[in-house]
């Protein structure tokens, strides 16, 4: 059973094994963490991107990136305290739309489906994941698509979004989940 924890720290300095970023599948990066996170590990981003490009990158799955340790230079003495993986949770297909529920469902499952061989066999246990890009400003204004017809409801945290997590991540066995909130957003 996985232990969920919510937290104010920043996503960015925590020891977790593995970074869960949601991301869009445009391979655009507007969120200022996300932004740091595109510059502290530039050989995700490239990935990310790459996959976006060629479309291999769908909204509603995973992009599950392990990362090459540096073995020499300037890099190695932080080496300790960054991510062994990071997963690109494809919640939303444009970096202006909010995740939808069916979105979010289907990365999570496809998270987890891709978590389970990591816990087995390569002793994750600690997860870190990322909840600004999933918190709407404006959670119960409806989206109009580019038609002006309505498409659908953002979610909003308290009553889609976190039992969303809760139910897909908590059985998870042997696993710590921070989950990093923005400050705005009372714990």
């Amino acid at each position: 059973m996985a232990f969920l924890q919510l937290t104010h720290a920043s996503i960015l300095n925590s020891n977790a094994q593995l970074l869960v970023l949601p991301v869009n599948n445009a391979g655009v990066i507007l969120d200022p963490v996300l932004t740091r996170a595109k510059t502290l590990f530039p050989d995700n981003y490239h990935r990310y991107h790459s996959a976006c490009r060629d479309g291999s990158l769908s909204v509603g799955s995973c992009l599950l990136y392990k990362r090459t340790r540096e073995q020499s230079g300037l890099g190695i003495s932080s080496n300790g305290n960054q991510p062994s993986y990071i997963a690109n949770l494809a919640v939303s297909n444009h970096p202006y739309y909010p995740a939808r529920s069916r979105w979010l469902i289907a990365a999570l499952i496809d998270l987890q489906q891709q978590l389970i061989p990591l816990i087995r066999y390569q002793g994750i246990r600690r997860v870190a994941l990322l909840a600004r890009p999933l918190i709407s400003d404006n959670p119960r204004d409806p989206i109009s698509n580019k038609n002006g017809s309505i498409n659908s409801l953002p979610l909003d945290w308290q009553t889609d979004t976190l039992p969303l997590l809760t139910t897909y991540l908590q059985d998870l066995p042997k696993l710590r989940i921070d989950i990093h909130m923005p400050k705005s957003i009372d714990l």
